[in-house]
């Protein structure tokens, strides 16, 4: 995995030969895929096993969003999802992703976490 993603970045040397790979790639380094968490009437969470005895929690469909005020944290009401940065389609299906700008009880929030990995969803008010 070095020779791709390590320090060199190239797969070549500087003569022009190719670099011999040291391991092959392993099941282990294989990410998750994408939770696709969605706006809904309510929550719900899907524990994902980890190695070495370790669990995240992945967050499928979310209901409410804490907020950062200037009062301090509300848990408010999730209404919809009004824009993302990733990809302009995932507004359109309701699916919330860090940077993406919803609609509350309260005003546009703008999502601060990476909702997926977290198991919540956190934001600040715009």
């Amino acid at each position: 995995m070095e020779n791709y993603h390590g320090a060199r970045g190239s797969t070549t040397k500087g003569t022009g030969g190719k670099r011999g790979k040291a391991a092959d790639k392993k099941l282990r380094f294989v990410g998750g895929t994408f939770t696709a968490t969605k706006v809904s009437t309510k929550e719900q969470r899907m524990v994902k096993r980890g190695r070495g005895n370790t669990a995240k929690v992945k967050l499928r469909t979310a209901k409410f969003v804490n907020v950062l005020t200037k009062e301090g944290m509300k848990k408010v009401t999730l209404r919809t999802v009004l824009e993302t940065p990733d990809n302009r389609h995932y507004a359109r299906q309701n699916i919330l992703t860090r940077g993406a700008v919803v609609d509350t009880e309260i005003g546009k929030v703008k999502i601060t976490n990476r909702v997926g990995q977290d198991g919540v969803v956190n934001g600040k008010l715009l």
